[in-house]
């Protein structure tokens, strides 16, 4: 479901710019709108959509999940945690979904300090061991050997 931006709601704050994976959302110059530069790129990860706070992004659903000339409008709400679907279908019924998007508060994961901890040529990754709670070493594959050579 690639995206889309209603160019009337968009307040160029460039959040969608930021986030984009794949680099495509970009804000026009002249007009100071986001736009995506090539949809049949977009990994439809739906992070522009999520990010942006006027909700000015929306998605062109496929026919499997909204029929032709339906529309479905997707937000997020940081104060419930939740990501919202919205489908009106073209005789006017309407569905809505509601599911969590996140299991931490917003703003609560700590950013690992790259510098302070080994250096990026070791085997740990940062914040190795203490991330992943196995005391002060990192676990071993032990091979055993017998008849073989194993």
């Amino acid at each position: 479901m690639p995206t889309f931006v209603i160019a009337s709601k968009c307040k160029n704050n460039g959040k969608c710019e930021e986030i984009c994976p794949s680099d495509i959302m970009r804000i026009d110059p002249v007009l100071q709108k986001a736009y995506n530069i090539e949809p049949d790129m977009c990994w439809e990860c739906l992070s522009c959509v999520k990010a942006c706070p006027e909700h000015a992004i929306e998605v062109r659903p496929y026919a499997d999940i909204s029929p032709l000339g339906s529309e479905i409008s997707v937000s997020r709400d940081e104060n419930l945690n939740t990501i919202g679907w919205k489908i009106k279908y073209r005789d006017s019924r309407k569905k809505e979904f509601s599911f969590p998007i996140r299991t931490t508060q917003w703003n609560s994961i700590e950013i690992p300090d790259l510098n302070g901890n080994g250096d990026i040529d070791g085997q740990e990754l940062s914040m190795e061991p203490e991330g992943l709670l196995t005391g002060n070493d990192l676990p071993t594959i032990r091979i055993k050997t017998g008849k073989g050579g194993r």
